[in-house]
């Protein structure tokens, strides 16, 4: 809360008049998003000695939960149960998976902050381990207490004013016409991943700090319709720190990697004055070298289904909100 509070007063600015040419606001209306997203955590070990390693949890689907008002965002994803997709876990075993994000919409800045935790993993690649094994009968080698943990963070700034990034993400205004715009990103994030087994306790941090590139364009179809792509490569370093524990033996090793990353995607859908919805197919693959012969690297594709509704905000939101706005001048 201390962040954020400094943040607002740091990238607020003076109110000036509201831009209707090329924008539609929806001041008082609260928006309700539920999002349906094929999206899983991967984990690919490319190793040139020997069969690579492909872990991955156990979902089909992941559903977020998303609010909006004003300059305020907040979503909660998980994996529901209810969905068939995601009961096979007789052979892959089961995952947990949580993630919060917040957004703040600060003038032509953004600022994220974003929680997440996964446990339990499995090898999807099981053939190159075990020629003889057979899928669906088979149950697949399993990483029930291989847990990961990430905080993070970013800064960004919208460089073209007649361009709404709130119209494809938080859908808290729209965008009257066609337009895109250069975002540059400082992206910053803690991750903690840890393995235990009978033979072995592993423990490894990693402090990530690199910067994006980003490009956003938003196609304007018949007032309502729109299609969205972009792209943003970026490059950065990773701290990492390894402490394990093998049969009673101590490890810890330091190293330092750079980093390269690269995100994308395209989405499409209806807005109204109240009812939307739409789809978006994304990804997401970021990489470094271990050594010469071995890289690591996270990879995610996933589509996703969204619907939302606008309604009018209740004053027991609205009047804090509108406080804390006319404080910090949004």
């Amino acid at each position: 809360m201390f962040f954020v509070l400094n943040s607002i007063k740091l990238f607020s600015q003076n109110g000036s008049a509201k831009d209707t040419v090329n924008f539609i606001y929806y001041p008082d209306k609260i928006m309700v998003r539920t999002n349906l997203s094929t999206q899983t955590d991967a984990y690919f070990l490319d190793n040139g000695k020997g069969p690579d390693l492909d872990l991955q949890t156990n979902n089909s689907y992941k559903l977020f939960l998303s609010v909006d008002y004003k300059f305020i965002g907040f979503s909660y994803g998980f994996y529901p149960n209810f969905f068939g997709g995601n009961n096979d876990e007789d052979l892959k075993g089961k995952s947990f998976v949580s993630d919060y994000n917040f957004r703040f919409f600060l003038g032509r800045w953004i600022q994220t902050a974003q929680f997440s935790k996964a446990k339990g993993y499995y090898v999807a690649n099981m053939p190159d381990f075990d020629p003889d094994w057979i899928e669906g009968k088979d149950p697949y080698f399993q990483f029930p207490d291989f847990k990961t943990l990430q905080y993070e963070m970013s800064t960004s700034y919208l460089f073209n004013p007649k361009f709404s990034l709130k119209s494809i993400t938080s859908f808290t205004e729209w965008q009257k016409k066609s337009a895109g715009s250069f975002i540059p990103s400082l992206i910053y994030s803690y991750n903690r991943v840890t393995s235990k087994s009978e033979t072995l306790d592993g423990k490894q941090k990693e402090f990530d700090i690199r910067l994006a590139a980003g490009y956003y364009y938003n196609f304007i179809i018949h007032k309502n319709f729109y299609i969205a792509p972009h792209l943003a490569p970026s490059i950065g370093v990773k701290f990492l720190n390894d402490k394990s524990i093998s049969s009673g033996v101590q490890t810890v090793e330091k190293e330092t990697y750079f980093t390269q990353n690269l995100e994308g995607g395209i989405k499409m859908g209806y807005n109204s004055d109240r009812v939307l919805f739409g789809a978006s197919l994304n990804f997401n693959s970021s990489s470094y070298k271990e050594d010469k012969t071995t890289a690591v690297t996270n990879d995610k594709v996933y589509g996703l289904l969204y619907f939302g509704y606008r309604f009018n905000a209740p004053e027991f939101i609205s009047k804090p909100v509108e406080k804390v706005s006319e404080k910090m001048k949004m």
